[in-house]
Formats: structure tokens, C-alpha cells, sequence
């Protein structure tokens, strides 16, 4: 029988001189395998004496822990070796600052859209809001826009189906936020019923509008915000007044030149464009069209519940969009909904 000792002695030596695990079972192999040495001596002991066998066997066993304990060691001290060398090319400096978490923002329509009802705000109005999905009955007939009026056409409006898969021609999507303006009138005059005189209204309705289109300067979902003063002896000239100042003020210039052109709207009797044009810059003395206004139809006060023999208002709507657009010199409204981080990443 081969001296176990050297036998084990060589087998350390193997193992300590195996520089990765792959070399080191290469090793083990030799000593503890199906072919290896220990294991040859272990299936050797059958043919020994019986009287030497029992203390051979013994032998054997010692030698095959002594191997196993080696085998062992230096298998551990190769996945230390490994770990180190991991953790020394994934160091980090902890003296470093962190790199902190990015913080969001608020979208650029949502910034010109607190900004417009900070203005209004702060010269009396309210700010009211109301559903998107909107009855046929507010969204046009209140607003006198009878049924034939092309405004109700499928081609301009979003209808919604009915679980059958048949169009609910008096539900839609809301065209504008003018139906806000009907809901509050109706709501302001219950509320106030029992006074002679009726406080005056002041609101603005900003929130979401859909109609079928879309371009460069159009979108089938976009935003609008509707404004609304009713009260005895509110004239045009307070329309204009009160658009002129929010303009200059929300453009933070007064070298800006405003202009209302006649128009046509069926909720409103007179009627005008609203145009401006600056006075330097880029856009410099270009007109741009940016809101519509009028004033409040007779036929839209009864349908809120508002004598027009007593009251007048007028009415205005623009869309935050185009403001944004003209604010930031942004030249294609698709940008503001395509939902590219680097682009809205710039309106921190």
C-alpha cells in the first residue's frame, strides 16, 4: 500500500498550488474521484488479509478526511479570494455625495393653467369644473346651438356608445368647458333664490376638451379654460378690460397690442376674435389669434335660470395650449402630450 501520508501531503499541495476553482476539482479528481488514488486504495481493501483489512480501512479513512478537510479549506479560501477581487472592482467611495432622486415637475399646460387661475383669482373669479363626458343638452342646446348646427356633426364631436354598440346621441365628450358656465348659473341662482338681487358671477372653467382634429397646432384632447361675469350693467367694455389686463399680465409685457375682431358664436351676441400681436421678439408684430369672447347670449342666460331683461355677462374662452405655446416659443402642440421626458425635462 502506497504511504498514505506522502499521499496526503501531495494532494495539500495540489490543492494549495490550484488557482481557481475549475483547477482545483481538476485536483480533487485525482485523489477523491472514481478513479482517484484514495479511492482506488478504498476498493483495494477486498483483497487484503482479513486480519490486516479492519486496520488498513482505518488508515485509509484517516487520510481521506485529512484530503476532504484540505479540499475543503482551500475551496473556501478561493471563494474569498473571488469575493475580494468583486468587491474591489465594484468599490464605491461612501465619501461621495449620493446622487440623490430625480424630482418631478409639473407639466408646461399645468403651469400656464395655475398661472391663468392665479390671474383670474386674484381679481374676484372663481374656479369651477365639471364633467368631461357631457350631456347633449349642456354642451349645446343650453349654449344655443340647435340641433342642426354643424358643431353636432360625428366629424367634430365624440359620441359615445351604448353597450349595444349604438351611438348615444346625447352623450359625448365635452367640445369646450362652456357647459361648466350653464351648470354654474343654474347651481348660483338656486343657491340665491330668495334675494332680490342676485350676486354678481364671476368664474373661469379650465379643464380637458376633445374634438376630431389633430396637426401640428391642434389635438384631439386639449385644454381650454372658459370665463363667465354676469351682473347688472357688465358691458363689452368690461370684456375688454378685463382680457386686455389678463394678457399683459400673463405675458408679463406691456408692449402688447390687443384687438377683437367681430366673429360669430351662437352662445354669445356680440361677438369677437381676440388678437394679439408683440411688439418685439421673434413674433414681432405678427397678430395671433388666441381666444374668442362675447357677449352672453339672452337665449343661454334663460337657459341658466338668468333674466336677461335684468342681467348681462360675457363670456370668453382660450386655450391654454396656444398660450403655452407663444409663452415658451414651442412650435408644435403634439410635443406637449408625446410624453418625451427630455422635452417636458426642461420646465423645471
Amino acid at each position: 500500500m502506497e504511504n498514505l501520508e506522502q499521499l496526503v501531503t501531495q494532494a495539500v499541495a495540489d490543492f494549495a498550488q490550484a488557482s481557481e476553482p475549475a483547477k482545483l476539482e481538476e485536483a480533487k479528481a485525482r485523489y477523491l474521484g472514481k478513479d482517484g488514488s484514495l479511492t482506488g486504495l478504498l476498493k483495494g481493501l477486498g483483497k487484503l488479509p482479513p486480519e490486516e483489512r479492519k486496520s488498513a480501512g482505518a488508515a485509509i479513512n484517516v487520510a481521506k478526511e485529512k484530503v476532504e478537510a484540505a479540499l475543503a479549506s482551500r475551496r473556501d479560501e478561493l471563494r474569498r479570494v473571488q469575493l475580494e477581487a468583486q468587491l474591489a472592482a465594484e468599490a464605491l467611495d461612501v465619501t461621495l455625495p449620493g446622487r440623490g432622486q430625480t424630482r418631478g415637475t409639473l407639466h408646461p399646460v399645468m403651469r400656464t393653467l395655475d398661472r391663468i387661475e392665479q390671474l383670474f383669482r386674484s381679481i374676484g373669479f372663481d374656479v369651477a369644473d365639471g364633467p368631461e363626458i357631457e350631456t347633449d343638452w349642456h354642451n349645446f342646446t343650453a349654449l344655443n346651438t340647435p340641433e342642426n348646427h354643424p358643431a353636432r356633426s360625428m366629424h367634430d364631436t365624440f359620441y359615445l356608445l351604448d353597450e349595444a354598440g349604438k351611438v348615444q346621441e346625447d352623450v359625448l365628450l365635452r367640445t369646450h368647458t362652456s357647459p361648466v358656465q350653464v351648470r354654474y348659473m343654474l347651481a348660483h341662482v338656486e343657491r340665491h333664490k330668495h334675494l332680490e338681487h342676485m350676486p354678481e358671477i364671476r368664474v373661469i372653467a379650465p379643464g380637458r376638451v376633445y374634438r376630431v382634429d389633430s396637426d401640428a397646432t391642434h389635438s384631439p384632447m386639449f385644454h381650454q379654460v372658459e370665463g363667465l361675469w354676469v351682473g347688472e350693467n357688465v358691458s363689452f367694455a368690461d370684456l375688454k378690460g378685463v382680457v386686455a389686463d389678463f394678457l399683459r399680465r400673463f405675458f408679463e409685457s406691456d408692449d402688447l397690442r390687443v384687438r377683437f375682431r367681430p366673429s360669430f358664436f351662437p352662445f354669445t351676441e356680440p361677438s369677437a376674435e381676440i388678437d394679439v400681436a408683440f411688439m418685439s421678439g421673434p413674433l414681432e408684430g405678427r397678430w395671433l389669434e388666441i381666444a374668442g369672447c362675447g357677449m352672453v347670449h339672452p337665449n343661454v342666460l334663460r337657459f341658466g335660470g338668468i333674466d336677461p331683461e335684468k342681467y348681462t355677462g360675457f363670456a370668453f374662452g382660450m386655450g391654454p395650449d396656444r398660450l403655452t405655446m407663444l409663452r415658451y416659443g414651442i412650435g408644435d402642440l403634439r410635443l406637449f402630450f408625446d410624453g418625451d421626458l427630455r422635452f417636458l425635462s426642461q420646465f423645471h
